[in-house]
């Protein structure tokens, strides 16, 4: 039989060891902690601009080179009055934004590749929701100082959305977005990104607003 001294330093050591085993339990845990909240830092840290609007297409017709309605040929004015009056001017294009990650291993960042896993967002021209979409597939923004292009395609049908303004405002409104000298100025991205971590997707706590006069993150 055990002495009870000999007890009492069995149940000491017991002791001794549990306490080390719950202290390095709890030091893991802090540190998975802590890479979560670096994970999430910066994704927070992730910034989106809108770049330009390519590929623009209005019923069926191809509008990138074209700088005004006048410039149009007859058998192109054709085909937009006759959509036109059938109600639908079935409008395509592809709207880059620029992704830039700043975890580029300076001020204080690590450079670290992310994983843009989703990219939920719903379309604005001049101020007016109109369509929503994703990402098609997952997109890595290198944190390397360079900037990442995403190309959404978009498709929605003009007339549906701004048949008030008549035939020449809708004509003007898609060559404004897309045509010669078009640009991105009309448009908002109202967004929600998700990237891709060790731990798992993580998303943004909050909708953004991506315009085309700055990159935002928030």
């Amino acid at each position: 039989m055990l002495a009870a001294d000999d007890v009492d330093v069995s149940r000491n050591n017991h002791h001794q060891t549990m306490k080390k085993f719950l202290f390095l339990v709890l030091l893991v845990g802090c540190t998975q902690i802590q890479q979560i909240t670096n994970s999430l830092s910066s994704l927070q840290k992730l910034q989106f601009k809108l770049n330009s609007v390519t590929q623009m297409k209005l019923a069926g017709v191809d509008i990138t080179r074209i700088s005004s309605p006048g410039s149009l040929s007859i058998a192109d004015g054709l085909a937009l009055t006759q959509a036109f009056a059938r109600k639908t001017l079935p409008t395509s294009f592809t709207l880059n934004v620029d992704a830039k990650n700043p975890n580029t291993g300076t001020a204080g960042t690590r450079q670290t590749a992310v994983t843009l896993k989703d990219l939920d967002w719903r379309l604005f021209i001049d101020d007016k929701q109109t369509v929503a979409g994703n990402l098609q597939s997952p997109l890595e923004i290198p944190g390397n100082g360079q900037t990442a292009v995403i190309p959404l395609g978009v498709s929605l049908d003009l007339y549906s959305f701004f048949a008030e303004k008549g035939y020449d405002g809708l004509v003007n409104l898609a060559l404004a977005l897309g045509g010669a000298n078009g640009s991105a100025a009309r448009l908002k991205l109202d967004a929600q990104p998700s990237i891709t971590t060790p731990f798992g997707p993580m998303t943004y706590p909050s909708r953004i607003t991506i315009v085309d006069k700055e990159f935002r993150g928030s």
